[in-house]
């Protein structure tokens, strides 16, 4: 099985590239994809042609792929203003089911939820 690259929105610290880089090689951020700034179809077409699962805490993308569909998919973070470790230790945790999902033909859309709310 091939392991997913993520692409992680502006939204999210782009540390999480490199403290995600064992369970996710080939993620990379928004920022260093020369994505900084630019409209939400620009990072979305980015993503389907370069094979990313985008990663967003945006509402925006979640509504895309009720719209557009897959590729490509959308895991949309409902997490808040959590610190990235926590956003860290909540990808680590389902990377099971992130792997299952970039597999799938069908589905579009991964919501992952914090199980504890962040101010």
């Amino acid at each position: 099985m091939t392991k997913p690259k993520l692409l992680f929105d502006e939204n999210l610290s782009f540390r999480l590239v490199e403290l995600l880089a064992e369970p996710f090689p080939g993620s990379t951020h928004v920022n260093d994809a020369g994505l900084h700034g630019c409209p939400d179809g620009d990072v979305w077409t980015y993503a389907a042609v370069h094979g990313f699962v985008l990663v967003s805490k945006d509402n925006d993308f979640r509504q895309l792929s009720f719209l557009r569909g897959a590729p490509p998919k959308v895991v949309w973070l409902r997490v808040g203003n959590a610190p990235t470790k926590a956003v860290v230790d909540l990808l680590h945790s389902r990377k099971a089911d992130i792997d299952s999902f970039a597999q799938e033909a069908e589905t579009a859309l991964l919501m992952i939820q914090m199980e504890r709310d962040y101010p």
